[in-house]
């Protein structure tokens, strides 16, 4: 409940494009949508989430069963955006700058700061261009439901969703802390070396000691600010703003907040909970490089009080409301479309026949490889 309730279906946005004539494989009341837009929103998809986590790349092939599953998925995604597009076209809905900038506001306000909210997009490699972007689309379809129904959240629905959910609301032992981060990561040191004209040539020896010795002088460095400030927590935060590589944090401070202990790596988690307000922890190493850390306060469980998230919940309300209105109008939209697949390949109902036929040839596959285990369990059955 915590969360930045920001996006609305943000995957039917994934790409706007020119339309050239010569690779039309749809047509949406007659507007086009091309190959190369197909390609676009296809390569977000299969770049995003899990897939990439996993290292794995699915190719575009009609006979991958992953492809074909990815590819039905982005063909509705693409048709529906063409519709809630001429949706909004047709009912002349534009966005400003002023509604643009509140919408950020609001957003910024919701994780505390600029800064902060650059670093989450730094984070997931969105830059400030696309967020702009892919806001405007945003806008633009909350302003298309509330022309349809303007939801409003009262506070008693709040407080009865807050009664029903209290678990959601409940949180852990937390501790506010500020560190002092010298970054040091193995593998970045040696990329950077590396890149370097002159280490081109390296050997795996040679690479694997100028990479000990970088770490050795970064841990060198991290002890001497720790020695520094060892007995004087007070100038912490200034030795922060001076000399942290966490240039976020840095700025207020090397302040961080109140955590869980299960929102941060180890071993930093352990020694933050362990530590007590207004002390200095010796150097601790992470994968992130090596830390100082200054609990400044602690906060046993608890609950959240209604008060203090009944706006977070009467926003969150209102998405759900406001999901509902826009996927029935979205279904409203395709049963009156004429909606013409150039390219026959790009039929959602040739693709699930496709995905259908692929499931029961690997099924017939693996009967006749072990028939006992298929004829048992048809015999359970």
């Amino acid at each position: 409940m915590k969360r930045v309730f920001v996006t609305m279906l943000a995957s039917m946005f994934l790409f706007t494009g020119c339309v050239a004539k010569k690779d039309v494989i749809i047509k949406v009341n007659n507007e086009p949508i091309t190959q190369s837009q197909f390609d676009t929103a296809y390569k977000k998809v299969a770049s995003d989430g899990m897939l990439k986590q996993l290292n794995i790349q699915v190719p575009q092939d009609d006979n991958n069963f992953m492809y074909l599953m990815l590819k039905d998925k982005v063909v509705n995604e693409l048709v529906v955006k063409k519709l809630v597009d001429q949706e909004i076209e047709k009912r002349h809905i534009k966005v400003s700058n002023s509604d643009l900038n509140n919408e950020l506001k609001v957003m910024i306000d919701k994780v505390g700061s600029k800064e902060q909210f650059n670093a989450i997009l730094k984070r997931n490699g969105v830059s400030n261009e696309q967020f702009k972007k892919d806001l405007k689309e945003e806008v633009k379809v909350k302003k298309l439901v509330n022309m349809i129904e303007n939801v409003k959240i009262s506070d008693h629905e709040a407080e009865v969703f807050y009664k029903k959910n209290t678990k959601k609301f409940t949180y852990p032992d937390r501790v506010r802390a500020s560190h002092i981060l010298i970054m040091a990561n193995p593998m970045e040191i040696a990329q950077q070396i590396k890149s370097k004209p002159e280490n081109k040539n390296l050997s795996d020896t040679v690479l694997k000691e100028k990479v000990a010795a970088e770490m050795q002088a970064r841990y060198t460095k991290a002890l001497e600010i720790e020695k520094s400030i060892k007995n004087m927590p007070d100038e912490f935060e200034k030795v922060a703003r001076a000399k942290s590589d966490d240039t976020t944090s840095a700025k207020n401070g090397g302040d961080i907040g109140f955590f869980a202990k299960s929102d941060m790596v180890e071993p930093f988690a352990t020694q933050a909970f362990k530590q007590q307000p207004n002390t200095i922890s010796p150097v601790i190493q992470t994968q992130f490089g090596f830390h100082i850390i200054k609990v400044t306060d602690r906060m046993a469980a608890g609950q959240e009080p209604f008060i203090k998230v009944k706006e977070q919940i009467k926003l969150y309300l209102q998405t759900q409301k406001q999901m509902v209105i826009l996927e029935k109008l979205i279904n409203q939209l395709k049963a009156s479309a004429k909606i013409e697949y150039v390219n026959e390949s790009y039929n959602p109902v040739k693709i699930q026949e496709r995905l259908k036929d692929m499931a029961k040839q690997k099924q017939q596959a693996a009967e006749a490889v072990n028939p006992e285990k298929f004829s048992a369990g048809a015999q359970k059955k």
